[in-house]
């Protein structure tokens, strides 16, 4: 719907309203008082600098692909998000895996290894996204600030960026909002689209074991997989299909996995 639109110009104004959305919101729900204390903490600020940088990747990776017919390779990083969650959680959190979730993060690298060998055109893409989104979860765990507070720093760090691209493009004449009233408004609504599924992200993430938001995240990369084949009309290649299947039998693994594990917990626990 914004074909025609500068990618970055996109990501820009992506950060320019979810902050006018976001700064309304915590005034209205009286948590000024803690943004003014998050603010003031230096360590946290660093920590949202860098999931602030890592997020402003991920949008600029992810909006370049939907505009260059990269669809498949986007759903292919979220699709490996969630493992890369897993891998991190026990890697630098020491969330301990069952046998498994082990078997199925290796099943998802036998996935990417084989793309790599047979179709590597679009896996920089995949793991590009994989691995920054990932590393913004990992960042926004670690980070003692609630969901809204940290998102509305985050984008009131990256607004500068966000607002000198802006004038530079209105100064060469190549922004497109302004231009219409149906480019200009979706670019607004951006803002809610873009904020609401963050909040709600950084919010579990603070709450549940990291490697849980691996079951979580299948839904999304599964439409755009779908999409990719149906709407924009992208090939599967086979070296794609191959890798997409060894991706999917590891979803299905961990998730009957964290279910066994589930179950015997609660079996576990005292009447």
């Amino acid at each position: 719907m914004l074909k025609g639109v500068d990618p970055v110009e996109i990501v820009a104004q992506r950060v320019l309203w979810s902050l006018a959305l976001l700064l309304p919101i915590a005034a209205l729900i009286g948590r000024c008082g803690a943004l003014r204390r998050a603010l003031a903490d230096r360590r946290l600020l660093a920590q949202l600098g860098a999931s602030s940088a890592l997020i402003a990747a991920n949008w600029l990776v992810y909006v370049w692909a939907v505009f260059n017919g990269h669809v498949l390779a986007a759903s292919l990083g979220y699709f490996l998000n969630p493992l890369i969650n897993v891998a991190l959680g026990t890697i630098v959190l020491k969330e301990r895996l069952t046998r498994g979730q082990a078997v199925a993060v290796g099943l998802a690298a036998l996935g990417v290894a084989v793309l790599a060998v047979e179709a590597s055109d679009g896996l920089w893409i995949s793991l590009a996204l994989a691995l920054s989104f990932g590393l913004y979860g990992l960042v926004r765990k670690m980070a003692a600030v609630e969901s809204l507070e940290g998102l509305t720093i985050e984008t009131a760090l990256l607004a500068p960026f966000g607002l000198a691209y802006l004038a530079w493009l209105s100064a060469t004449g190549g922004i497109a909002f302004g231009g219409g009233v149906g480019i200009s408004l979706l670019l607004v609504l951006a803002g809610a689209v873009t904020a609401t599924p963050l909040l709600l992200f950084a919010a579990a993430a603070r709450r549940i074991r990291y490697s849980t938001l691996g079951l979580l995240q299948y839904l999304a990369p599964s439409i755009q997989f779908v999409l990719a084949i149906t709407v924009f009309g992208e090939a599967l290649e086979p070296a794609q299909l191959a890798c997409f299947a060894l991706i999917w039998t590891a979803c299905v693994v961990y998730a009957l996995s964290s279910l066994s594990e589930h179950r015997r917990v609660q079996a576990a626990r005292p009447a």
